[in-house]
């Protein structure tokens, strides 16, 4: 691919009609999550690559992650289930909504298509991330979620995912339809040829979009791959970076961050 067009997302499922996430707007309404930390660390690991990193944001809401990964050169694509912030031109929405940002029910198909040099073709991306989503989506359709990750990762991506295991009930409307610890998540995705890397969450070292140090405190972490990819290997990580990455989201800074913000 080489100058790129447009991209566009085809689906016959343009709204996850039935989630309680978007009949209930709450998350999909507030949120805008992003670490630049977790991007670094990001860019590093695929270094290697000789074209711009394609990242998939799945359940984007208002676009924040999406938004500073094309201003760090990347293609990057957000879905999300609801059309509240497109309607509300909320957060990045108001940028690049329906350029990059576009309304998707994951669990249904779905196709994203660039177009560059006149020409069009189907992506699939190096990187597909969900930051507290996935829980959000019934158990039924959660195989047929990991059936569009498998279809949407390239050969040698990552799926970079936090997950909820706790209820989450916002004006009487239990907005997690999906509670369950950890390994009973790394068993489906097994079922459906995606296996977890320890080796690669290890080396996010907690900084990721979403987790127990960005506001999501009941959430955990998973790295996958496809079955039969390689995968990236994991830098090293020096003491400095060790540090810093106990430092950034940490409780001290956070007080320090509100400080300068609100003197």
């Amino acid at each position: 691919m080489n100058r790129l067009e447009a991209v566009r997302v085809e689906t016959a499922h343009p709204v996850a009609v039935a989630s309680p996430d978007h009949l209930n707007a709450w998350g999909t309404a507030r949120d805008n999550s992003r670490n630049p930390r977790f991007n670094a660390k990001l860019y590093r690991l695929f270094s290697s690559l000789d074209r711009p990193l394609r990242v998939m944001d799945l359940g984007c809401s208002g676009g924040g992650f999406v938004r500073d990964c094309l201003n760090d050169g990347c293609l990057a694509v957000g879905l999300e289930g609801s059309d509240y912030s497109l309607r509300m031109h909320r957060a990045e929405w108001a940028q690049i909504g329906e350029r990059f940002l576009f309304t998707a029910d994951i669990a249904k198909p779905f196709q994203v298509i660039a177009r560059a040099d006149g020409a069009e073709q189907s992506l699939a991306f190096d990187v597909i991330t969900s930051w507290d989503v996935l829980e959000h989506i019934a158990t039924g359709d959660l195989d047929a979620v990991c059936n569009n990750l498998r279809k949407h990762l390239a050969p040698g991506g990552i799926c970079v995912f936090s997950i909820s295991h706790s209820s989450d009930v916002i004006r009487g409307v239990e907005l997690h339809q999906t509670i369950q610890p950890r390994q009973w998540w790394v068993e489906l995705f097994a079922r459906n040829g995606l296996r977890t890397h320890d080796t690669l969450e290890r080396y996010f070292n907690t900084q990721f979009v979403r987790g127990q140090k960005q506001d999501a405190p009941h959430s955990f972490h998973v790295v996958l791959v496809r079955d039969g990819d390689s995968k990236p290997v994991a830098p090293g990580l020096s003491l400095t970076e060790r540090v810093l990455d106990a430092w950034y989201f940490s409780r001290v800074q956070r007080v320090l961050r509100r400080l300068v913000a609100f003197p």
